[in-house]
């Protein structure tokens, strides 16, 4: 770290930073994790971490898709940021809406964990060697959409709670199967349980999966420069395409849009997909540019998508949506 660099964070010596985050058990991990980071780099600084419940928290009988809306689990965090009960916020960024509210930012975002799908089986089988009418459950219709794709004959079945009750319900109830995000599972270190990684040729992930979201006001001088410390560069990049390609797709978890981007001796690729609930029309594809194009690559990226037949699916699935 450069000096000018260490002289701006002496600015929070004694300073008490209060952190938003969710109560589950991976939230709290996260919301730790950037904790010790603020605390290594500001050892005076004394770190608080608030619990908030969302509304995503607290229904928890009803399907995601069905719940409707954006920021199911981050806008009352975001009130509490906005009105000055927490400093910042510790986010899944994919559960962040491709919009901010006003006056608040991503101030950081750091080195992005492994963002691919995983398949958990009471058995130790991979996909392909479930029993013919598998039960698999997610609560993800970007994820059953992508599954019945490749396994026509699998049942899916809704899947809501936290990481480890997610987990739990493998156990102990008819499940053959579930799928769930690996970032989660590795940072809880259950990544004995992963019976397979499913790569992005079948699975394309959600947008903004595996990277954190650290929120703040956009008037915080005094944090800026710690969490500019806490920046990764190709994080915040491959973040940037996939989050543009959702704001132009207008997206939510009411519909199976996924999109993932990589960044490769500085060419950054992106891979978008749309698809029906039933998984019979997946659209797909991918573009490629300079890293400093991100934000253009995800929108060009998602027009390729609606001109190839995605207009069609969203429109369908909105209509339906509203409706219901």
């Amino acid at each position: 770290m450069c000096g000018h660099q260490l002289l701006e964070l002496r600015t929070l010596m004694g300073k008490q930073i209060r952190i938003g985050t969710r109560g589950s058990q991976l939230a709290l991990w996260q919301a730790k994790w950037v904790q010790s980071r603020i605390l290594s780099l500001e050892p005076d600084a004394t770190v608080e971490l608030i619990t908030i419940k969302t509304v995503g928290d607290k229904i928890l009988d009803v399907p995601l898709a069905k719940v409707g809306g954006k920021g199911l689990f981050v806008k009352e965090i975001e009130e509490a940021i906005l009105d000055g009960r927490v400093d910042l916020a510790v986010h899944s960024m994919k559960d962040m809406p491709s919009e901010m509210p006003e006056g608040l930012v991503i101030g950081a975002v750091p080195e992005r964990e492994m963002p691919l799908d995983v398949l958990l089986s009471r058995e130790h089988h991979r996909l392909s060697e479930l029993p013919d009418g598998a039960r698999i459950g997610t609560s993800s219709l970007r994820r059953a959409a992508q599954l019945l794709a490749l396994r026509p004959d699998v049942h899916i079945v809704p899947l809501r709670g936290n990481l480890d009750t997610r987990i739990r319900k493998l156990d102990t109830e008819d499940l053959d199967a579930i799928v769930l995000a690996a970032a989660g599972v590795r940072r809880l270190g259950l990544q004995d349980r992963i019976t397979e990684y499913l790569d992005v040729q079948r699975m394309v992930p959600a947008v903004g999966q595996g990277a954190l979201c650290i929120e703040s006001r956009d008037d915080d001088d005094v944090l800026r420069p710690i969490l500019k410390a806490m920046e990764d560069r190709d994080t915040r990049i491959t973040v940037t395409a996939e989050r543009a390609f959702l704001s132009r797709l207008e997206g939510g978890c009411q519909v199976p849009i996924a999109g993932h981007g990589i960044l490769e001796t500085d060419r950054l690729h992106v891979t978008g997909l749309v698809a029906d609930l039933e998984g019979k029309t997946v659209i797909r594809e991918s573009l490629e540019g300079p890293p400093e194009d991100a934000e253009r690559i995800g929108t060009e990226l998602a027009d390729m998508l609606l001109s190839k037949g995605a207009k069609e699916i969203l429109d369908k699935l909105y209509r339906t949506d509203e409706k219901s």
